[in-house]
């Protein structure tokens, strides 16, 4: 269990940060919460865009296309995603640029996934494709040359650390065990050095302010920005976060579609927090690459061409009328996903202003 697990290694050396809590919970091989589930669709754990409409997959196909032309039309090209899921975006991706003369040819399909159960879910929802598959574990791993990153929902799962201000100083929040050995919260040394994670627009919080810091985020900025510094590429992400860095607890345990206790159970429920977009974005320019957005999701979609997607579909199936109007209800309301869930362009420096977003 590996709960047992982690109980023994705080006992031994001491408290954990949250990322390294996260990473077991989640990433451990045997049992951890994407080893053991497949966590995504209506009766699991949660529901994602793609799972929503097909029309969502359909516009990142288009998307992906007009960036590979983009590009110049390179072949052979790499189009990776980042945690596939059940493999419905890619499915529904590929199934709408096949109709770009090329592409298919050109592409080649690599999928970035830690899941062994979704890996067999992926290769039996895109296997009617005819597309060949590779799966890595890693986006370094991924063969060089030109490239095309998605990545829906994959930021959010990345482990984070946690801060508190006291004082003069930041301390890294960790979780240790009570006197009853059930996980608890608890404050831990000065992030020292790694106070230079804190964003620099919140590092003269109120005393008592938190902070989430994001490694993961720029371990991958710094991947993409050495691969596209080589080879033309261009990543897309969508993910759900404000467009400025704020201060506040994010992380939550999301189970059969209900937030339960964060530290309860770990390897059973999903855990995630928002995604800052502002500090992304810093550090990939800092890194060399342009980069766009955000862009809000009701926005972005309806400028790709929703409503028009959506008559045809419509007109081809036109029993449809209110299931196709509550999937773009969901998709593009502010008070669904509309607004909360956002989107970011990293590029090689040098490619035409990509689809969907405004200049900066």
């Amino acid at each position: 269990m590996i709960a047992d697990r982690l109980r023994e290694r705080i006992r031994q050396t001491g408290p954990l940060s949250i990322a390294a809590f996260m990473t077991e919970a989640l990433f451990d091989p045997k049992d951890g919460y994407y080893a053991t589930k497949d966590p995504i669709g209506a009766g699991a754990d949660f529901i994602t865009a793609p799972e929503i409409s097909q029309m969502f997959g359909e516009l990142m196909g288009l998307w992906a296309a007009q960036s590979w032309m983009d590009m110049g039309r390179p072949a052979p090209f790499q189009l990776v995603e980042l945690g596939p899921g059940r493999g419905t975006m890619m499915a529904d991706a590929l199934r709408a640029a096949r109709t770009v003369p090329g592409f298919m040819d050109a592409a080649q399909v690599v999928l970035i996934e830690a899941s062994a159960a979704l890996k067999a879910v992926q290769a039996q929802t895109l296997g009617p494709t005819g597309a060949q598959i590779r799966w890595v574990d890693r986006l370094e791993a991924v063969p060089a040359g030109p490239a095309i990153v998605l990545g829906n929902e994959f930021l959010d799962c990345l482990p984070v650390r946690q801060a508190i201000r006291r004082g003069d100083a930041w301390h890294e929040r960790m979780v240790g065990l009570d006197e009853d050995e059930n996980f608890i919260f608890m404050l831990g040394p000065p992030l020292g050095v790694d106070t230079d994670l804190v964003p620099e627009s919140l590092r003269d919080a109120p005393e008592d302010s938190l902070v989430e810091l994001r490694p993961g985020d720029l371990q991958l900025v710094e991947t993409l920005a050495a691969r596209f510094a080589d080879q033309p590429g261009r990543a897309l992400f969508v993910d759900y976060g404000p467009a400025r860095c704020e201060t506040g607890d994010t992380l939550q345990a999301v189970k059969a579609h209900k937030k339960v206790p964060v530290l309860d159970a770990p390897g059973t429920a999903d855990l995630t927090a928002r995604v800052d977009f502002e500090s992304l974005l810093t550090a990939a320019r800092a890194g060399g690459l342009t980069a766009y957005g955000p862009e809000e999701q009701g926005a972005f979609l309806a400028g790709l061409g929703l409503e028009a997607r959506a008559a045809a579909l419509l007109q081809a199936s036109p029993d449809s009328r209110q299931s196709l109007a509550r999937q773009v209800w969901r998709l593009t309301d502010p008070d669904q996903m509309g607004r909360l869930f956002k989107l970011v362009c990293l590029d090689a420096p040098g490619l035409p202003e990509p689809p969907g977003f405004t200049a900066r």
